[in-house]
């Protein structure tokens, strides 16, 4: 699954469930976690419930993957990692209290209405002149992201080893 096809499938999810305030946050360039940061908000915890298994569930029938979600037990905020896509669940409140869009305000921000633009009419809305603009860009654009490009931080593990990082 693309990261365009994977991020249109999360967007389509949560409006689904009537999600507000969808945010699309390119993070590529700020970390090595994820491309795509994805926050939405919900009026209450069964609907951040609902909307994070929804999310879950229409990315798994479109045949991506899963990797975790953590929150569901309270509900207030829910974070469902599809690997290259991180997507935030939160309540109105919680959203207000850690802000995370100030947190990534250098991220650029991609609109909803990108998403469903081909990359030929995308190309034909750039200013300038187009017939610079590489050939194979579109079959780069389709290419499938590789499944093992996970990067996550290992956890120190208990035993003998100082864990001060002196010799």
């Amino acid at each position: 699954m693309t990261l365009t096809n994977l991020v249109k499938t999360i967007v389509g999810a949560l409006e689904e469930i009537k999600a507000r305030d969808i945010e699309i946050l390119d993070v590529s360039k700020m970390t090595t976690l994820c491309d795509r940061m994805i926050i939405a908000s919900g009026d209450s915890t069964r609907q951040t419930k609902a909307i994070a298994n929804n999310v879950a569930e229409k990315v798994k029938a479109a045949g991506g993957t899963v990797f975790g979600v953590e929150g569901e037990q309270v509900g207030e905020w829910i974070l469902v990692d599809l690997g290259d896509v991180l997507v935030h669940v939160m309540q109105s409140a919680v959203r207000a209290h850690y802000n995370l869009e100030e947190l990534w305000v250098q991220a650029k921000k991609i609109s909803k209405a990108a998403l469903s633009r081909s990359p030929e009419r995308r190309r034909k809305e750039m200013p300038g002149d187009q017939s610079q603009q590489p050939a194979a860009e579109k079959q780069i654009e389709e290419l499938p992201r590789p499944a093992t490009r996970r990067r996550r931080i290992s956890r120190p593990e208990t035993g003998d080893s100082d864990s001060s990082g002196s010799e």
